[in-house]
């Protein structure tokens, strides 16, 4: 297995990077005789948050567990800052929030994030780091006292406390209300403004359309789709059609423009791949019909499409094999 390439040495010598903040190339895991990773490609740029989106079992936690030196590809390239991911200089620009922390249960919430700063050369004031995860009014309540969505914020202001110039957030809104929710969020646009970089992995697909700059799907260890929220919905071929109508779902749903009707409130929701002529049918049967929209797939839509095929992919070439 080749950890570093020859040009990331010579940036080390130099104690940069003129590439990608972290990438694999052609990286091989195998775990027995289960593929976790079979030959995938990623690159985590400077300024950017990107979302990694597959379903269980993709490869998503194998991948990062790459990057950030936790266990070692069979084969392929992994860099971290153009360095080998387990060495300190590089493992000192990340921070990671995974999907469950083992932390002293008696410690003050303050001591906490004291101590992870310890670790960095130039870390945040404490009341910085607890302010951009919203704990100032936490510090001083033992860990173990916390709520799970207060100790996932807790776990979020570790996780920054350093000056991270990369951030690994796996999962990291489970068990959080929606007001706490939607404050990560904005912390998270804030690092991305500052010129820092996210990596967020997450089942809420609002949270990655919201959010990311770039989307990676990842199905089965390998890259499916990767690009911009629009970008990957422009790729599903079905529009949303609402309106308020006099006519049934039952009705519509027998037309061939439709693929699925129902209603939503009091809006008449309809799935279609031909759009144009639904609307047009639509004006032409129901004279009274009014607030009429058309809306793109949404990234749900275009991750369960995506998954689909690559799933469809995979059955047939093992049948011909």
């Amino acid at each position: 297995m080749k950890t570093v390439s020859r040009s990331a040495r010579s940036c080390q010598t130099h104690g940069f990077t003129n590439g990608p903040l972290a990438r694999l190339a052609g990286a091989h895991k195998r775990y027995g005789k289960v593929v976790a990773l079979d030959g995938i490609d990623l690159e985590l740029r400077t300024g950017e948050l990107l979302a990694l989106l597959g379903p269980n079992g993709a490869g998503k936690s194998t991948a990062i567990g790459l990057l950030l030196g936790l266990i070692r590809a069979d084969r392929g390239e992994v860099e971290l800052f153009g360095r080998d991911p387990q060495q300190l200089a590089a493992r000192r620009q990340v921070g990671v929030m995974l999907q469950s922390a083992m932390l002293p249960p008696t410690l003050r919430v303050g001591e906490l994030i004291r101590l992870a700063s310890s670790y960095y050369p130039a870390p945040r004031s404490i009341m910085e780091s607890a302010e951009l995860a919203g704990i100032s009014d936490l510090l001083k309540r033992p860990y173990a006292q916390l709520s799970g969505g207060q100790q996932r914020r807790v776990q979020f202001a570790l996780a920054i406390c350093g000056r991270p110039r990369l951030l690994f957030l796996d999962e990291p809104t489970v068990g959080m209300d929606i007001d706490s929710r939607r404050q990560l969020w904005s912390a998270m646009r804030q690092l991305v403004a500052d010129g820092n970089s996210v990596v967020l992995t997450t089942h809420y697909l609002e949270e990655a359309e919201a959010l990311a700059d770039r989307v990676c799907v990842i199905n089965r260890g390998v890259v499916i789709s990767e690009g911009s929220v629009d970008a990957l919905r422009a790729r599903v071929r079905l529009k949303r059609v609402r309106c308020i109508s006099r006519l049934t779902p039952d009705v519509v749903a027998a037309w061939p423009e439709a693929v699925e009707a129902r209603m939503d409130g009091d809006r008449l929701w309809i799935s279609t791949d031909a759009a144009e002529a639904l609307v047009r049918r639509l004006l032409d049967t129901d004279a009274t019909l009014s607030a009429l929209e058309v809306q793109q797939a949404g990234l749900a839509d275009a991750f369960t499409e995506l998954t689909a095929e690559a799933e469809t992919q995979s059955v047939s070439q093992k049948e011909a094999a």
